[in-house]
Order: structure tokens, then C-alpha cells, then sequence
């Protein structure tokens, strides 16, 4: 369960603990201190660690799902509520059933659990270490208002303050690539000129956000950049995007950290978007190519995806087009 001040309920069980120290509101900006513990199959205490975030957690998420639910349930008419889903209103695409509350905690944890043993590995370990956390639900459209388009808590973000504020880590940056926009993401940081956010995505997709011109404000003016490509993009062009843009600005802003929020619905065999991207090009940006179907002990099919006779052409104007604008605004 959650345990915190008298007078707050949070109802609910739960895998972890919050204790705050400051009073707690409808959306609570945690620059106060708080200790998250997460016992997983009840075991006590498999990752501690203290966070000092300036991310926004909106505490009325739980209520907003409890909410949801209840309203489902007397609806006559809800069918999702029989297979256990409620639709949360005024979140974009977003369900939740019971327990998406606690799940969506043990998600965020993850990504705190992930940046203490990187940061563990590269006190012992003279290469810069990586890793990966396999991760649901996801997490870069969330907002400081609540969940957003299948997004609870916006897990990098978290992850990205803790690696500030626990280990001092100041300047972070996050690459974003996905066919979606990570809305929360930049929204978290967008006047914040220590966290870089670097987003490339399908011009045009949800949730419409990610333009060229949206390069942060004040302080953080400069260290946001949104790269939409356009429709048939693939691995020439990703391969063109992390020469020509990805890699000239983490080598000017210098980060001690890299973070990666990874979607891999860009793939060419993903037919809800139109990005043709191939397992080649994912092992390039996060050499995880193969990692779901190893998870899951099946015969690899990276062969297959990589067949290119289910390429098409690329749209190579309006890709050197958008390069060069991006270029140009960022002055690579």
C-alpha cells in the first residue's frame, strides 16, 4: 500500500512505498524528498533508492483510474468494463484495468533500477557500461495532468531527474525514437538546459505534437529538437539522422548520461504506421535487436525482417529537406 500523511488516502494496494515529507497535492512536484522501496513477489526490499525530482507525479492518477472505474461500473452499456478495462477519459487512447496504478510504479522503478546499476557499472567497469529495462506500460506521452496516450508515469523522466538528484549526473541526454512524439518528455523538460530531449518521429502522428520549431523555452531554449519524418523513412535515413544530427549534439552538449526511450512501432512490418525501419537499424540505435524474441526463446527473425525486397523506396528529398531544416534551426 501506499503509506502517507494523515489526512491523504491513496486507496489501493501496492508493490512499493511513497513517504513524503511534504504535504501532498493534486499533482505534487517532487522536489521534496521522497524514498521509493519496491518489494517484487514479496520480497523484501529488491531496490531502494531516494528521489528528488522536479518531473511532475500526478498523485490523482490512482484516483483518476479509481474514478474511471466506477463510473464503468454503472454504465450499462460498457463492454471493455466485462473484459476488464475502463477507458480513461481525457487521456488520449488510454485504458486501465485495477492494478495499472501499481504496475505503472513498478515500470518507473525500473528505470531508477536500471540508471543505479549503469551508474554502479561505471565505477568499476573503464568502458561506459549499458543496459536495458524491458519495460510496460510505457511512458513518454504521459503528462504532469495525468495519463496520456497509454502512458501512466513518464518513466525517463523520472529516470533522468534521479540520475541528477541521487547521482549527480547533471546534464542528461534523452534520445527519443518512436513513431509517436514523446509529449510528456519534452514537456517535462522543455525550459530545463540540462536535460537535452531528442526526438525523431512519423510527421503527422499522434498526438500531433514534435514540430521542427518546438526547440524549448527560457533557460532550456536550444536543447529540445524534434525531427518529424516523413511517411517511408527508413534505415538510410535513421542512419543519415544519427550522423548528421543525433550524434554532432550529444558530442556539443556533452552529457553524462544517455538515456533512451525506445519504440520500436517504426519497424516495416508494423502496419499502423508507415515508417520502414528494419531490424539492422534498431540493433544500430540500441543494439537490442533481437532481445524480444530471444526473451521469449523463439528462433530469431532478423533475417526475415531485414529482407529487402519488402522495402520501398525512401522519400530522399523531403528527408534531406527536413535534415537540413533541423540543421539549420539547431546550427549543426
Amino acid at each position: 500500500m501506499l503509506k502517507e500523511k494523515p489526512g491523504s488516502e491513496i486507496p489501493g494496494d501496492s508493490l512499493f512505498f511513497l513517504c513524503y515529507k511534504t504535504k501532498v497535492s493534486s499533482v505534487l512536484s517532487i522536489n521534496s524528498r521522497c524514498t521509493v522501496i519496491i518489494k517484487r513477489h514479496g520480497e523484501e526490499a529488491d531496490f531502494c533508492c531516494t528521489l528528488n525530482c522536479s518531473v511532475y507525479f500526478s498523485l490523482n492518477t490512482t484516483n483518476v483510474i479509481d474514478q474511471a472505474l466506477e463510473k464503468g461500473r454503472h454504465s450499462k452499456k460498457n463492454k471493455d468494463l466485462e473484459k476488464g478495462l475502463v477507458f480513461i477519459e481525457g487521456s488520449g487512447p488510454t485504458y486501465a484495468t485495477s492494478t495499472t496504478f501499481q504496475e505503472s510504479i513498478v515500470a518507473a522503478g525500473a528505470g531508477l533500477a536500471l540508471v543505479d546499476s549503469v551508474v554502479a557499472a561505471s565505477k568499476i567497469n573503464k568502458d561506459s557500461p549499458t543496459g536495458f529495462a524491458l519495460i510496460r506500460p510505457p511512458g513518454h506521452h504521459a503528462i504532469p495532468q495525468g495519463p496520456m496516450g497509454f502512458c501512466i508515469f513518464g518513466n525517463v523522466a523520472i529516470a533522468a531527474r534521479h540520475a541528477q538528484r541521487v547521482h549527480g549526473l547533471k546534464r542528461v541526454f534523452i534520445i527519443d525514437f518512436d513513431v509517436h512524439h514523446g509529449n510528456g518528455t519534452n514537456d517535462a523538460f522543455y525550459d530545463d538546459p540540462d536535460v537535452f530531449f531528442l526526438s525523431f518521429h512519423q510527421d503527422g502522428s499522434y498526438p500531433g505534437t514534435g514540430k521542427f520549431d518546438e526547440v524549448g523555452t527560457g533557460d532550456g531554449e536550444g536543447t529540445t529538437l524534434n525531427l518529424p519524418l516523413p511517411e517511408g523513412s527508413g534505415d538510410t535515413t535513421i542512419r543519415t539522422v544519427f550522423d548528421e544530427v543525433i550524434v554532432p549534439c550529444a558530442q556539443r552538449f556533452k552529457p553524462d548520461i544517455i538515456l533512451v526511450s525506445a519504440g520500436y512501432d517504426g519497424h516495416v512490418l508494423d502496419d499502423i504506421a508507415s515508417l520502414q525501419l528494419t531490424t539492422g537499424t534498431y540493433y544500430t540505435l540500441a543494439s537490442v535487436a533481437d532481445t524480444f524474441r530471444a526473451l521469449l526463446g523463439d528462433k530469431s527473425l532478423a533475417s526475415e525482417f531485414d529482407n529487402p525486397n519488402i522495402l520501398n523506396e525512401e522519400p530522399t528529398k523531403k528527408v534531406k529537406q527536413a535534415i537540413q531544416r533541423i540543421k539549420c534551426i539547431h546550427s549543426l
